[in-house]
């Protein structure tokens, strides 16, 4: 029985950072709260509102944003289309003026140091990562809901069964690797073609492309401005931009017009090893700045880990050969049911399980498509995907004052690098010599992360976080 049924669409989605966990998914919940105001018929009646945070959103919530996503989510904006260069400006509207339009239709007193409470020493016992929304109503009636952001942008209520999402029949039901290769080998359809038909019981063939093209446009995109855009990072940290000037000592002082002119480009720097790895790094940096800045990303399968797999899908496109849509859709959904893989028997969230669960996530899932995109067998995916993981086991999540920025943008880096060697070495192995299955690593992980100290579970407690000294402005 499969405990949970996951689309390409919940592994991606696109959203602004810098954290899936701790801005996509308030922001989300937030925009949840309003609507169940609607609902219940009483949007009007509220008077007041006033936000609890818990645990890790409340001892990194400055950091990462959250009070922000939440004050959005609440006035009824949306993650996928508001303009990001308007997050401060209307955040600094609603503090300054003391009011708060919900959902944009009733506009209410809001004191912001009052109403947004970051609780750090108080926890909920179902995940680290929980708000209480309370609203108190004319008629002296008040409501109180809490959400769980459960990592990469998913949300859980209070009281609520799983994610509240319709079930559908799949073909091909999958909750382990094992239980994937099972469907590979009955049907001879690879990982990516079995990963299609299951889509198809949500929605068309069609559609189900038109969606991963808008991915690939928005993933495109965010490496290219990454790769342009010079300046500092905010959070008080001034954390200089690498990949523009990275982009410009690889490539020169030309001008080009738009992702597709900069990639021939980029080709035409050649293949050396050092040149390779220099533009991984490179698309990885620029992704993560992008996202650090609360600019627009793709989860992926959240925003911390966010650059490693455009990294190495644009190492794919131009190092080989690989800028074609049938590929880039092979890549997508083959990433995807990795991802899946891991938040079903394990986490994708560093609340739970430190940094393992989205740097190593997402290395796996990169090396897996990786894999599948270079020809690899699909026994030969999945060992590609258990070798990345492999080699993140027990990764902290320790990101200095709260923001993700260091080490967690130079750590989008390495789970690329990582997930490309992970990947040629499962293509130059017979994988029926394998020693650990990816059920094994995933196993593994999940048992890691249950044993992990919770100051290295992006509480910034400890680590890093702990032994660089900084002096961060007062929020």
């Amino acid at each position: 029985m499969v405990r949970e049924q996951i689309s390409v669409f919940d592994i991606f989605k696109i959203g602004i950072g810098p954290s899936s966990s701790h801005t996509l998914g308030p922001w989300r919940a937030a925009q949840q709260f309003v609507q169940s105001l609607e609902q219940k018929d009483v949007l009007q009646l509220v008077e007041q509102v006033k936000i609890l945070l818990y645990g890790s959103l409340a001892k990194t919530g400055h950091g990462h944003g959250t009070d922000i996503a939440i004050l959005l989510g609440l006035s009824g904006d949306d993650p996928v289309t508001f303009e990001v260069d308007q997050v401060g400006p209307k955040t600094e509207h609603i503090k300054n003026s003391r009011l708060l339009s919900l959902a944009g239709k009733k506009i209410i007193e809001f004191d912001f140091n009052g109403d947004l409470l970051f609780l750090y020493n108080e926890s909920l016992p179902f995940h680290p990562n929980a708000v209480t929304f309370q609203a108190f109503l004319s008629n002296g009636n008040a409501i109180s809901e809490t959400y769980y952001s459960i990592g990469g942008g998913f949300v859980v209520k209070d009281g609520a069964e799983g994610l509240q999402k319709a079930e559908v029949d799949l073909p091909f039901p999958i909750d382990t690797a094992n239980n994937l290769l099972h469907w590979c080998m009955k049907t001879g359809l690879k990982i990516s073609e079995v990963v299609m038909e299951n889509e198809l019981a949500w929605r068309s063939e069609q559609e189900t492309l038109q969606g991963l093209y808008l991915i690939f446009k928005e993933l495109k995109e965010c490496i290219y401005r990454g790769c342009h855009t010079r300046g500092t990072l905010p959070g008080g940290l001034n954390v200089a931009r690498r990949a523009a000037s990275l982009n410009k000592r690889l490539i020169g002082n030309h001008t080009y017009n738009n992702f597709d002119e900069w990639i021939l480009a980029i080709r035409a720097t050649g293949n050396s090893f050092q040149n390779t790895l220099d533009w991984v790094s490179c698309f990885a940096l620029a992704v993560n700045e992008e996202n650090a800045s609360f600019g627009r990303v793709v989860t992926a399968p959240t925003n911390g880990a966010a650059g490693v797999i455009p990294a190495v899908l644009a190492y794919y496109i131009v190092f080989c050969d690989g800028y074609k849509n049938e590929r880039i859709v092979q890549f997508l959904l083959t990433a995807s049911e990795v991802g899946s893989i891991f938040k079903k028997g394990a986490t994708i969230s560093a609340a739970m399980g430190g940094c393992q669960a989205e740097i190593g996530v997402s290395s796996a899932m990169a090396a897996a498509a990786l894999t599948e995109c270079l020809g690899g067998t699909q026994r030969q995916v999945l060992m590609a995907a258990e070798i990345a993981m492999e080699h993140h086991l027990g990764l902290t999540c320790d990101p200095i004052g709260g923001l993700v920025q260091v080490p967690c943008i130079e750590r989008n880096t390495m789970g690329a690098i990582k997930a490309i060697t992970a990947s040629q070495l499962a293509l130059q192995t017979n994988p029926d010599n394998a020693k650990v299955s990816l059920d094994a690593v995933v196993r593994t992980m999940w048992q890691t992360a249950l044993d992990m100290n919770s100051k290295y579970k992006e509480t910034s407690d400890g680590g890093l976080a702990i032994n660089i000294p900084i002096s961060l402005p007062e929020c």
